[in-house]
C-alpha cells in the first residue's frame, strides 16, 4: 500500500518556518550580547504565527485567485498583501507582548503603536519573500502548463491536418466533385469554373490548415460556402442550404476547418441518408460571453455517435479548450424528430 505524500505547500511552509527558527537560534546562540528571557518560546510563537499569517494569506490569494492576473498586477497585489499580512502580523505579536506587561491606558496605546510598527518593519520582508516565492511557483507551473498545452495542440493539429487532407483528398470526394463539374462544363461553363475554383479553395485550405491555430469566421465561413455550393450541384433540389450569421460574429476567431467538418459530417451522415434530402443551416452569433456556431441538418442520430465519424468529438473538444479554455465547449444532440444540432461555443 502506497503511503500519501505530504503536499508540497506543507512540505514548504514546514521546512521555511523550521528554518527560520534554526536561523535565529544560529544568530542568538553566536551574535548575543545578553540573555534575552523566554527567547526560545518567543521565536516558537512568533514562527508559529508565521505560520498561521501566511496560510491565511494563501487563502486569500486562491480565493480571489489573485495568481491567474497578469504579472503586472501580481507585483502590485504581492506588495499591497504584504504589507497587509505584515501589519495584521504585527499587530498580533504587539498585542499578546502587550498582555505581559503593566502600564497606564496611554502608556499601552503608545507602546502599542510603536511596537506594532517596529514588527512590521522588521518582519515584511519575511513575508514579502514568502509572497515572491508563492508567484513565482505558481508562475512557473502556468507557463510549463502553456508549454505542454501548446505541445498537445500542435500533435492535435498534425492529427486535423492528416485527417483534414484525407477527408478531402479521396476519391470518393474527388469522383464527386468532378463528376459534377464534368456535367457542368457543357450546359453551364461559367458555373463549371466557378466550381473549380470552389474545389481549389477548399483543397488548399485543407492543406494550409497546420500553419494557424485559429482564422477570422469569416475566412472559415467561406469556405463553408465553397463546401455547400459545391454539395449543392451533386444533390441539386434536395439539398437546402440557409444561413443565419450575426455580420459582428466574422472577425471572430475559430479553429480552421473545423465548422467545414460539421458541415461535411451533416452531410454525409444527414442529407445523404434521406431520399428526400433535407436542410444543411449555419448559425453564427453571440450568446452572453460566447461565439455561438451551430450547424443544424435534416438526419438522426440513431442514439449513438461514431467516434471515428469526421475528426472525433473528443478530438474537437480537446482542441476547443486547448485554444479557448475550459469554458469552451462542444457538444451534437438530436433536436427534434428529424433534426441534429452540433453546437461550439468559443468564449469572446
Amino acid at each position: 500500500m502506497m503511503k500519501s505524500r505530504i503536499p508540497y505547500y506543507w512540505l514548504c511552509q514546514i521546512i521555511g518556518w523550521s528554518a527560520y527558527i534554526v536561523l535565529f537560534i544560529f544568530f542568538y546562540l553566536t551574535l548575543r550580547t545578553r540573555v534575552q528571557p523566554y527567547f526560545y518560546q518567543t521565536l516558537v510563537s512568533e514562527a508559529s504565527l508565521g505560520f498561521i499569517i501566511t496560510h491565511i494569506m494563501r487563502a486569500f490569494i486562491k480565493k480571489y485567485k489573485l495568481v491567474e492576473k497578469p504579472v503586472n498586477e501580481q507585483v502590485v497585489y504581492i506588495i499591497l498583501i504584504s504589507i497587509a499580512f505584515t501589519l495584521v502580523y504585527g499587530s498580533t505579536i504587539a498585542k499578546l507582548e502587550e498582555w505581559l506587561e503593566f502600564e497606564s491606558d496611554k502608556q499601552r496605546v503608545l507602546t502599542f503603536l510603536n511596537k506594532m510598527i517596529r514588527i512590521s518593519l522588521g518582519y515584511f520582508f519575511i513575508i514579502i519573500v514568502w509572497n515572491l516565492i508563492y508567484f513565482a511557483y505558481h508562475y512557473i507551473v502556468k507557463t510549463r502548463q502553456a508549454q505542454l498545452d501548446k505541445i498537445r495542440l500542435e500533435s492535435l493539429v498534425k492529427e486535423l491536418e492528416l485527417k483534414t487532407i484525407k477527408a478531402h483528398i479521396n476519391p470518393h470526394f474527388i469522383f464527386n466533385a468532378l463528376n459534377s463539374i464534368r456535367a457542368l462544363i457543357d450546359e453551364n461553363p461559367n458555373r463549371a469554373r466557378n466550381a473549380i475554383t470552389e474545389l481549389s479553395n477548399i483543397l488548399r485550405s485543407s492543406m494550409q490548415v497546420e500553419k494557424v491555430e485559429t482564422v477570422p469566421f469569416e475566412k472559415e465561413l467561406g469556405i463553408v460556402k465553397d463546401y455547400l455550393a459545391l454539395e449543392y450541384i451533386r444533390f441539386e433540389d434536395r439539398l437546402k442550404i440557409e444561413y443565419q450569421i450575426d455580420e459582428d460574429t466574422l472577425d471572430q476567431p475559430v479553429p480552421p476547418m473545423m465548422l467545414q467538418t460539421l458541415v461535411e459530417n451533416a452531410i454525409k451522415h444527414g442529407i445523404g441518408k434521406q431520399v428526400g434530402g433535407g436542410l444543411v443551416k449555419v448559425i453564427s452569433d453571440f450568446k452572453d460571453n460566447f461565439h455561438e456556431l451551430v450547424v443544424l441538418n435534416t438526419g438522426y442520430l440513431n442514439g449513438h455517435i461514431q467516434e471515428g465519424d469526421g475528426f472525433g468529438l473528443l478530438s474537437t473538444r480537446n482542441r476547443l479548450q486547448l485554444l479557448f479554455g475550459e469554458k469552451a465547449n462542444f457538444e451534437i444532440k438530436q433536436v427534434g424528430s428529424d433534426l441534429v444540432e452540433a453546437r461550439i461555443l468559443i468564449p469572446v
